[in-house]
Order: C-alpha cells, then sequence, then structure tokens
C-alpha cells in the first residue's frame, strides 16, 4: 500500500516537474536555435565580425549576469511566498525589484555606450575588431534596459510555478530577432544591408517589443501587478530592495565570476588568433545544445524548493529534488551524446570556414564530457538558491573559476605553450568538478530547516 502512495506522489511530482520543465525547455531550446540561426547568418559575414559580436557579448553579458542574479532573489523571495500564500509580498517584491533595476540598469547602459572603446580595449584586440566591436557594442547597449524587464518578468513569473508565459514572451522575442536579422543583415524585403550593425538593431528590436509584452502581463487583469499598487507603491523601499539584492547578487557575482574569467580566457584565446576565437565563439553556442534543455531543471528546483519550503512541507522538497536530478541526467546523457559524437556536423551548420570547424570540433568533444556532471551540479545549486543558499553557489563558481581555468589556463598559453586543446580541458575540468564541490556542500547543509526568507520582514 505504501509502495503504491509513494509512486503515486512521484508520478504526480514528475508531473508538476514536467508541466514547469516542459515550457523552460521549450524557452531555451527556441533561443538556443534562434542563436544558431542568427550566429550562422553573422558567420556568413566574416570571422571579424564573429569576433566583434564576441568580444561585445563579453562585455553585455557582464549586465546581463547583474540582473539574472537580481531577477533570482526576487524569484526566490516569490517561491517562498507563493508557497506561504502571501499575495502582497509578491506584488512588493515584483514591483522594488523593477523600480530598483530600472534605474541600475539605465546608469549601466549610459556608460557603456560612452565608455565602449575604454571597455573593448581590455582585450588588446586589433584596430578592425575593436572598431567593429564598438560599433555592436554601443547598438546593443540600448537593449539592456529592455533585457532587464524580460529578466525579471520571467524570474517572478516562474517563482509562481508559471513557466509559459516566459516561454511565449521568448518565443516572441527569439522570432522577431530571427526575423530582424534576415532583413537587416543581408538587406532583403527592400531594407539596406546593415551587416553587423544590422544583427545589433534586430536585438535591440525584439527586446524592446518582448519588454513591452513582459510589463503587459505583470500589470493585465489578472496579473502580480494588478492591483493594490496606489502611489506609496512607485516609491523606492530600501528595506525591501536590500533584501533582495543581499539574496540575488551572489548570484549575480556567481555570472560575474563567469564574464570576468570569460574576458581573460578570451584574451588567452585570442592569443591564438581571431581563428581560434571565432571556433571558441561558435563552440559556446553549440554547447548549448546540451546546457540550455538542462538549465531548467535548475530553475525548477529553485522554484519548487522554494514553494515546497514556504508551505512548510520539507519532505516533498526533498523528493522534488530527487525527481530533478533524474530528469536532468536523462536529458544530458541524449543532448551530450550530440556534441560528443556528431562536432563536425554541428560545427558545420554554423560557418562553412575549414580551419574554425577544425578547432570547434575538439571544443565540443571535450565539453560534451563535462555536461553531466555541470548540470547535476546546476539543479543542486538550484536548490540551494530556493532554499535561500545562494551564496554556496558563487563559492562553487568562484573556486571553479579562479582555482582551476584560469590560472591553469594562464599557465598552459604563456608558460608551457600547449596548443589550444590544452585550454578545451581544463574548461571540461573545471566544469566537471563543481558537481563535487556543490554536493560537498549541499550535504554539509541542512537546507531544508533553514529560516524562510519571507519572514524577514
Amino acid at each position: 500500500m505504501s509502495k503504491n502512495i509513494s509512486s503515486n506522489e512521484n508520478a504526480i511530482i514528475r508531473k508538476k516537474i514536467l508541466s514547469m520543465i516542459l515550457p523552460i525547455t521549450m524557452e531555451n531550446l527556441l533561443q538556443m536555435l534562434a542563436g544558431f540561426v542568427s550566429m550562422a547568418m553573422i558567420g556568413r559575414i566574416s570571422t571579424i565580425a564573429i569576433g566583434s559580436l564576441g568580444l561585445s557579448t563579453r562585455i553585455t553579458q557582464i549586465v546581463w549576469a547583474l540582473f539574472k542574479g537580481i531577477a533570482t532573489g526576487a524569484s526566490v523571495f516569490v517561491a517562498q511566498a507563493y508557497g506561504a500564500g502571501n499575495d502582497e509580498k509578491m506584488r512588493k517584491v515584483t514591483m522594488q525589484t523593477l523600480i530598483s533595476s530600472l534605474i541600475l540598469v539605465l546608469i549601466l547602459q549610459q556608460l557603456i555606450f560612452w565608455k565602449a572603446p575604454f571597455f573593448l580595449k581590455i582585450f588588446n584586440p586589433r584596430e578592425a575588431l575593436l572598431e567593429n566591436a564598438t560599433i555592436h557594442l554601443r547598438t546593443v547597449s540600448w537593449g539592456l534596459p529592455f533585457i532587464t524587464i524580460i529578466l525579471i518578468v520571467a524570474g517572478v513569473l516562474q517563482g509562481t510555478g508559471n513557466a509559459k508565459t516566459p516561454m511565449q514572451i521568448a518565443f516572441i522575442m527569439n522570432l522577431l530577432n530571427v526575423g530582424f536579422s534576415y532583413t537587416l543583415i543581408f538587406g532583403n524585403f527592400g531594407f539596406k544591408a546593415m551587416g553587423l550593425r544590422g544583427a545589433a538593431i534586430s536585438t535591440v528590436l525584439s527586446q524592446a517589443i518582448a519588454a513591452i509584452i513582459g510589463l503587459w502581463v505583470l500589470f493585465s487583469r489578472d496579473g502580480i501587478l494588478s492591483y493594490s499598487t496606489g502611489p506609496n507603491s512607485l516609491k523606492l523601499d530600501k528595506k525591501e530592495v536590500a533584501s533582495i539584492y543581499r539574496v540575488g547578487l551572489p548570484t549575480s557575482f556567481e555570472s560575474i565570476f563567469w564574464q570576468i574569467a570569460a574576458i581573460i580566457i578570451t584574451k588567452v584565446i585570442l592569443t591564438y588568433g581571431e581563428v581560434a576565437f571565432a571556433a571558441y565563439q561558435l563552440g559556446l553556442q553549440a554547447e548549448s545544445i546540451s546546457y540550455m534543455p538542462a538549465a531548467g531543471f535548475g530553475v525548477a528546483a529553485t522554484t519548487f524548493i522554494g514553494q515546497t519550503l514556504g508551505s512548510g512541507e520539507k519532505d516533498l522538497a526533498k523528493k522534488y529534488l530527487r525527481q530533478l536530478v533524474i530528469g536532468t541526467v536523462v536529458v544530458t546523457v541524449f543532448t551530450a551524446g550530440i556534441l560528443i559524437f556528431f562536432p563536425e556536423q554541428v560545427m558545420r551548420i554554423l560557418t562553412d570556414e575549414g580551419e574554425v570547424i577544425k578547432i570547434g570540433i575538439g571544443y565540443l568533444f571535450v565539453m560534451g564530457f563535462a555536461q553531466l556532471p555541470l548540470n547535476i551540479a546546476g539543479v543542486i545549486n538550484g536548490a540551494l538558491r530556493g532554499a535561500g543558499y545562494t551564496k554556496v553557489p558563487m563559492i562553487v563558481a568562484g573556486l571553479g573559476l579562479w582555482g582551476i581555468r584560469v590560472p591553469l589556463s594562464l599557465l598552459m598559453a604563456y608558460y608551457f605553450k600547449k596548443s589550444i586543446m590544452a585550454l578545451w580541458i581544463i574548461i571540461g575540468i573545471d566544469m566537471s568538478t563543481r558537481l563535487i564541490t556543490s554536493y560537498v556542500i549541499y550535504r554539509s547543509k541542512d537546507i531544508y530547516s533553514g529560516e524562510l526568507l519571507i519572514k524577514d520582514e
């Protein structure tokens, strides 16, 4: 009898996980496919265009990382408040996150726009690469406020268990980006061919439309911000903002650690030449075949652990985590297999330059083996975030990046003068060891008995 009850309960858990995982996975797949198509179009412009996009992205991704973390902080608060049935808390968190984030991102956008060459010179690029990257960075900087809104909308909605709406918004944004890119990059439908600048404009336009849709969802009749938003709701509540940022910023720093490390790794890879750097950029895009479908499990772990702890169901939280790990393994075995067994075919989708394909094959092969431990670690870290332990994933990322990836890459490139393949292996080792670190810390903490964040008021 107990076995039947357990079996039925697991079936219900899996059904709830699927109801959230499928939209997130679809959202990530759509983003991946759109990224593939856009990168393939840029890959047909020139190697310089690929490199310029890569340098520009390194800068904008730092801003993205900051607000992704803040959105995660909001998501954790919303998930726990949702589990506890505290609607007013959800509304307050959402509004304060939006107001504070928009103020901050507008300041950063202006800084990046006017100082674009200064930031890009960090990479010591050649004049042509710097010129093109500056054009791209200045243009896409105008989309930063929009992508910030999109991140917050997605985080808040996912905190309530609604992953379908963010998926729909992402679908519209990515579809528009592909359509705008096809029109503006190559000059179709009577428009002038704009090349790399056209790709940047396409990104901003699609982000602006998606942000407007996201705000409409929040303020619509059934949205979180549809009522109880009096004149005081627009005032900045420093205490509330501080609470959200205290939980979210460790996740921001986790991503920012990666972005800063990526800047250093980018400089290292550029010493091998622009062809190697182009292969790395395309390899990162191709690698999304594996990590983006599995990324939804980490988001789901944050949501379900937060909700179950918010409602006081600690045993249920453990069962959710177990099912999420199983699901991650199943998905990753399939997607990582594509990188391991078909790396050449994947690279040929993105470019027709033989030398770039050759270097990219090695990268994808190594990354394929690192995906399973990386994705399982992502679920464990998601569970830690849902319980409010957002500093732990930051520590794990810091140890991997600054203890393994960066120092060993510098040694291999500048001291031992090894081939680019040595860098790929080091990156793979970093990704693989994160599972051990995450699991050891997870086992050392009783995350299911901590004090709820929503009680801090």
